[in-house]
C-alpha cells in the first residue's frame, strides 16, 4: 500500500524541485558534450561556458542586473558572508562601524558577531512589533565610520517586508555599501537592484523552485563595493568565488530564475490568496495569532501560535500528515525559542506556541484546506490535555 506524501508547508525552507528544472539538470549531467570545466578552453569546457553564461543572464535578469555583475556561489549563506565580510574587511581604515537588524538571518547575524570579534562596531537595529526596520532608524544609526548596511528584504520567518528602496537611497546619499539578503523574495516580489540603489544582493536557487547547493551574489558595477573574497585559488567569478563552476547546478538556477520571473505575478496573487484561506481555516483552532505584520508581507508565509500549545508537540503529532517548521530551517537544531519573533515581544512561551507555515507555487487548494482540518483537530486535541487555565498562561 502506498502511503500518501505529507501535505508539504515549508516552502521557506526548501521550495520542491521544479520538473522543468530537474530536466535541464539531467540534461547536463547526461550529455557528454557538457562535462568539460567551463574555465577550459578545449571545445567541451566552452560548451559548459555557453550554458552557464545562458544561466547568468536568467539569474541577473530576475533582480534586474546585469549578467556581468552575478557572482555564483555555493548558496544564500556563502552569498551573505561574502558580502558582509569581505565588503566590511575591505573597507577602508577609518571605516569600522556596521548596521543590521536583530531578526536577520542568523548567516548575517553570525558574520557581524565575527566582524564584532575582529574590532568592529555593530549597530543592531530592533524592529517593530510587525518585525519591520524602520529606514529612520537606520539613518539615525549612520555615522562617518559606517562601512555597510545589511538588511533582509523578507523575513525568512515572518514574511515582513522591509523598505529597501528607501534604506538604499539613504546609503546611496550617504555612501554607505548597501547588502540586502533577498533569499526569500527572489522569485517572489519584484526586485530592481539598479532602482533600489543596492549594492550587493544575496539568493539562493533551492528557495524558488531550483537546486540546492547554488546561489548567486550581485555585486553592482558603478558604483562598485569594495570586496574581498573568503576563499582563494584560480581566479574564477572575477577573483571573488574561487572553485570550477557546478554546470548542472547552474543550469538548473538559471532556468528556476527564468521560471519564476515568468510565473511572478500569478504565483504571487494565487499563493497570497491560499495564504489568507489557510489562516481563515485556522480560526476554528480560537484562540490563534498571527505574528508580525500582514501586509505587505511575502504571499507565501503565515506565521501562527496556538495559545497552549507547543509548537514542536504539535508539529510531531502530525508527522508524516504535515510538514511544516516552527521557525527558520537553519536554526531548528536548538532548542531555543525563535530569536526573531522574542524580538517582536513576544515571550518564550508565545515564542515556543508558533508555527510557520509557507506555501509556495506547488501548494493547492485540497491541500490548504486538508492542512487547515489536520491543525485544528490537532490543537483541540492537544488543549483538552490541558490543565485549566493553561491557555489563558501563555501570552
Amino acid at each position: 500500500m502506498t502511503t500518501a506524501a505529507p501535505i508539504y508547508l515549508d516552502h521557506a525552507a526548501t521550495a520542491p524541485l521544479d520538473p522543468q528544472v530537474a530536466a535541464a539538470i539531467c540534461e547536463c549531467l547526461r550529455d557528454p558534450g557538457l562535462q568539460g570545466n567551463a574555465a577550459s578552453v578545449h571545445a567541451p569546457g566552452r560548451a559548459a561556458a555557453v550554458r552557464v553564461e545562458q544561466a547568468r543572464a536568467q539569474v541577473a535578469r530576475l533582480v534586474g542586473a546585469e549578467p556581468g555583475s552575478i557572482v555564483f556561489t555555493s548558496g544564500a549563506t556563502e552569498s551573505v558572508n561574502l558580502a558582509i565580510l569581505g565588503a566590511a574587511r575591505a573597507a577602508g581604515a577609518n571605516l569600522h562601524h556596521l548596521v543590521t537588524a536583530r531578526t536577520e538571518h542568523r548567516a548575517a547575524l553570525d558574520a557581524c558577531r565575527q566582524l564584532e570579534r575582529e574590532g568592529f562596531a555593530v549597530s543592531w537595529l530592533a524592529t517593530g512589533s510587525d518585525g519591520s526596520a524602520d529606514p529612520a532608524q537606520v539613518a539615525s544609526a549612520l555615522r562617518p565610520g559606517t562601512a555597510l548596511v545589511s538588511l533582509m528584504h523578507a523575513n525568512n520567518e515572518t514574511g515582513v517586508i522591509n523598505d529597501i528602496a528607501a534604506v538604499g537611497q539613504l546609503c546611496l546619499e550617504r555612501g554607505v555599501t548597501f547588502h540586502v539578503d533577498a533569499a526569500q523574495s527572489a522569485g517572489k516580489l519584484p526586485i530592481d537592484v539598479q532602482a533600489m540603489n543596492v549594492a550587493l544582493l544575496s539568493f539562493c536557487a533551492h528557495k524558488l523552485g531550483g537546486p540546492k547547493g547554488i546561489g548567486a551574489l550581485y555585486v553592482r558595477h558603478r558604483p562598485r563595493p569594495a570586496l574581498q573574497p573568503l576563499q582563494f585559488g584560480g581566479g574564477h567569478e572575477r577573483g571573488l568565488r574561487a572553485g570550477s563552476l557546478a554546470t548542472h547546478q547552474i543550469v538548473g538556477f538559471g532556468v528556476a530564475c527564468e521560471l519564476a520571473l515568468t510565473r511572478l505575478a500569478d504565483d504571487a496573487a494565487r499563493v497570497r490568496a491560499l495564504r489568507e484561506r489557510l489562516w481563515a481555516g485556522l480560526q476554528a483552532a480560537a484562540p490563534v495569532e498571527r505574528n508580525g505584520g500582514t501586509e505587505p508581507g511575502l504571499p507565501g508565509i503565515l506565521n501562527v501560535r496556538f495559545p497552549g500549545i507547543e509548537g514542536e508537540s504539535l508539529l510531531l503529532s502530525l508527522d508524516g500528515r504535515l510538514a511544516a517548521s516552527s521557525g527558520s530551517a537553519c536554526s531548528s537544531a536548538s532548542a531555543e525559542p525563535s530569536y526573531v519573533l522574542r524580538a517582536l515581544g513576544l515571550s518564550d512561551l508565545a515564542a515556543q506556541a508558533s508555527l510557520r507555515l509557507s506555501l509556495g507555487r506547488a501548494t493547492t487548494g485540497e491541500e490548504v484546506d486538508r492542512a487547515a482540518a489536520l491543525l485544528v483537530a490537532s490543537v483541540n486535541r492537544l488543549r483538552a490535555l490541558l490543565p485549566a487555565g493553561a491557555i489563558e498562561r501563555i501570552a
